[in-house]
């Protein structure tokens, strides 16, 4: 069975190459994004439904693999605290002038 159905890959391929994300995507990074891994992916979905062929559970396992190791690549923005700062039940200074 594959790791997602395969309606998920045939729905993040067309919301991909939507004008709106379209759009945004070329905003935030500059290029139009690259749509054709999700349509690869929902074909190998479905010849691993249809055909149970090993290539296509193969290819689909290693991009699922590729796309989590993709999204834990980034480290967080901010740095963690063991401990809350010393003062922490103080009032805070919203009521004076600067």
């Amino acid at each position: 069975q594959p790791p997602r159905p395969c309606e998920d890959y045939w729905g993040e391929w067309k919301h991909c190459r939507g004008l709106r994300h379209a759009f945004h995507h070329y905003y935030a990074h500059g290029e139009l994004p690259a749509c054709g891994r999700w349509r690869e992916d929902y074909e190998a979905c479905r010849a691993w439904e249809r055909l149970r062929a090993a290539a296509a559970q193969e290819a689909l396992c290693k991009s699922e693999r590729a796309r989590v190791m993709e999204s834990q690549k980034y480290a967080p923005v901010w740095t963690l605290r063991k401990s809350p700062p010393p003062d922490w039940y103080l009032p805070l200074d919203q009521d004076k002038p600067n």
